[in-house]
């Protein structure tokens, strides 16, 4: 996790992962009671005004409560142009739906999630079908276990 914006997300409800890119995006999403991470799907971008109904209409069907939006950092920790590019991105899906974001570390989701591909023995043209949905069942299941490994607020 990467800040405290976790606890501006409802603790019931589905939430969905997001690992933001320029031209897909991995969407993932979790059970209602926030227990499982499962992929969902790779969107393609298509520009904002489609990309905004297509995002409201997922919420609407999906009754998802929230994003967890994956940060790109340096190795470092410290942030990186792709940080800003996430950071303004979750503002947008914000104000399009609404709903609250918040961020987390995805340093290594990606190469994990090409590990897990690999060792289910995925035909290379399969993996890449599946990378950014993976990577952002990866970054909704981080944020999960951290969520649950804290004490709760006072």
């Amino acid at each position: 996790m990467t800040d405290d914006q976790a606890d501006l997300l409802p603790t019931a409800g589905r939430l969905s992962g997001i690992d933001y890119g320029e031209v897909r995006i991995g969407v993932a999403i979790t059970d209602p009671r926030q227990i499982i991470a499962s992929p969902f799907e790779n969107y393609t971008r298509q520009g904002e005004g489609r990309d905004a109904i297509w995002f409201r209409e997922f919420i609407e069907t999906e009754s998802v409560v929230g994003f967890v939006v994956g940060l790109p950092l340096h190795l470092s920790g410290d942030e990186s142009k792709k940080s800003f590019e996430a950071r303004k991105f979750g503002a947008w899906l914000t104000k399009e739906t609404g709903l609250p974001v918040a961020f987390c570390d995805e340093r290594y989701t990606s190469v994990d999630a090409e590990e897990k591909m690999v060792a289910a023995k995925l035909t290379k043209k399969r993996r890449k079908a599946r990378l950014d949905m993976l990577a952002a069942q990866i970054i909704l299941k981080s944020y999960l276990d951290y969520h649950k490994s804290r004490p709760p607020s006072p």
